[in-house]
């Protein structure tokens, strides 16, 4: 029999794997990622891969036909079971393994999984993605007698994430793990962390049955601002369903954007890394990068996509990086991945540590005025050629634009931007100026343009995070 495979269209992705399970993505792809992901690491001279699961319904069975396709190219796979996606990450650096797999569909609806790769250190991204649909399509496939089993990392992971805490006032702090894949790890975390923890949500269930798992957008943050609130907690902490993305809110009920946790991390890292370079995705605010300068680091604006990021870290040496999406890196004593549960743990130290509160250190950032991060949906075709048609009409006039991911337009009153998703047919559009009446000409500017390409206006009001 042929073992040649075809993926649904649009299952590759820039970063990652997804499609809605039965539909777009099943079993079959699983077993075929698997013949085509190990082919590539055995090539490269690999014999072990870890692979690991999140919290949905489908993930186990995904996980399962996606080990036997790691096991028939001849490789070891060290099976990690149920949990989030940065502890993946941590076995696979922590077993010395030559590559890692995780089966997510991160923060989206019910319905979708997903895979997310690492080989060697590095996230698999872009054209790799890409090959992996070649392999299977020709059945580029090596073919060996590999083995599996099953590891237990938990305790050791929850072990180097307490490792790094240095709080010395204890908080009491509200959680939120949205039903998501770091539950149990959440509750074993905060067993041994100092101070007060309250949970929520914190059993693992893949159908969500309280809210959304993405912290990153404010209606699903209402409950952890309520139980903040009712118990007089000190912060709140929220993560995605994978737990690879952060959320966070100060005892005033106030969320702490990712650049702006980006912004006060930084302050803590360049004590220890005078200089150091800090990289922070085109969404973020100017604030964020005038603050790494304010601490003496040098600020780098670079593409969005928590791929991009890690791989830019790896490049430039930098200890810190995160995105407006609250996907937040530190090599600063850790490995340089995204980990929710990471990020909260040094969060918690550096407010214990303050003397002072999260909302007064928020307090000490500029206070700009912006729009939420508006997604309005275009063409798949379309998309990139709108940004470049603005891009063009912009340096014709004589803007000052950085087109490093899209447009970002520098102007007196501020800055837009304009970018095309790499995940989704849509076009991403945010704003950000020091006065509501600036804000609103730049909005204005932005519509300006658009219309310039034929399209409609999107509705600033109703586009989802940002602050």
């Amino acid at each position: 029999m042929s073992l040649a495979h075809a993926f649904h269209p649009t299952v590759l992705r820039e970063y990652d794997i997804r499609g809605i399970v039965g539909k777009t993505l099943t079993e079959d792809d699983a077993r075929a990622v698997g013949r085509a992901f190990g082919t590539m690491v055995v090539r490269q001279g690999g014999k072990t891969v870890c692979t690991g699961y999140d919290g949905r319904i489908s993930s186990p069975a995904l996980e399962a036909a996606l080990t036997e396709g790691l096991v028939s190219t001849g490789l070891h796979v060290l099976r990690i079971g149920l949990g989030p996606t940065p502890m993946l990450y941590f076995a696979t650096r922590d077993r010395e393994a030559d590559a890692g797999i995780m089966i997510t569909g991160s923060h989206n609806p019910p319905e979708y999984n997903g895979i997310k790769m690492m080989l060697g250190k590095g996230p698999v991204y872009g054209r790799m993605i890409q090959d992996l649909g070649t392999m299977a399509a020709d059945a580029d496939f090596v073919s060996g007698q590999g083995s599996s089993e099953e590891i237990d990392v938990k305790d050791a992971y929850v072990d180097r994430l307490l490792r790094d805490y240095d709080g010395p006032r204890d908080l009491k702090v509200a959680w939120d793990a949205g039903n998501g894949a770091s539950g149990e790890i959440l509750r074993r975390l905060t067993a041994r962390l100092p101070g007060t923890h309250v949970l929520l949500f914190d059993e693992i269930d893949g159908t969500f049955p309280n809210h959304h798992p993405d912290p990153t957008v404010e209606k699903n943050l209402v409950d952890l601002k309520r139980v903040v609130a009712e118990q007089g907690c000190d912060i709140g902490i929220g993560f995605d369903g994978d737990g690879d993305r952060i959320g966070a809110i100060d005892h005033k009920g106030r969320v702490v954007w990712g650049d702006q946790l980006v912004a006060i991390y930084a302050g803590e890292v360049l004590k220890t890394h005078p200089g150091a370079t800090i990289i922070a995705d085109v969404k973020a605010s100017q604030a964020l990068f005038d603050e790494i300068v304010r601490h003496g680091g040098q600020p780098l604006m670079w593409k969005t996509g928590h791929s991009l990021l890690k791989a830019k870290m790896a490049e430039t040496g930098s200890p810190l990086a995160g995105e407006m999406s609250g996907h937040i890196f530190f090599a600063d004593k850790w490995y340089g991945f995204d980990d929710a549960l990471y990020c909260a743990v040094r969060l918690i130290g550096l407010v214990s540590r303050s003397g002072g509160s999260l909302a007064d250190i928020r307090d000490h950032l500029p206070d700009l005025v912006n729009t939420p991060e508006t997604r309005f949906q275009v063409d798949e075709e379309r998309k990139f050629a709108v940004v470049e048609e603005v891009k063009a009409r912009l340096q014709a006039a004589g803007a000052d634009v950085n087109g490093i991911d899209g447009v970002r337009v520098n102007t007196p009153d501020g800055w837009w931007l304009l970018r095309a998703s790499n995940t989704q047919d849509v076009l991403v559009a945010r704003a950000e100026a020091r006065s509501e009446e600036a804000l609103e000409r730049l909005k204005a500017t932005l519509i300006e343009q658009l219309k310039a390409s034929g399209l409609e206006a999107p509705s600033f009001e109703d586009g989802g995070g940002g602050h």
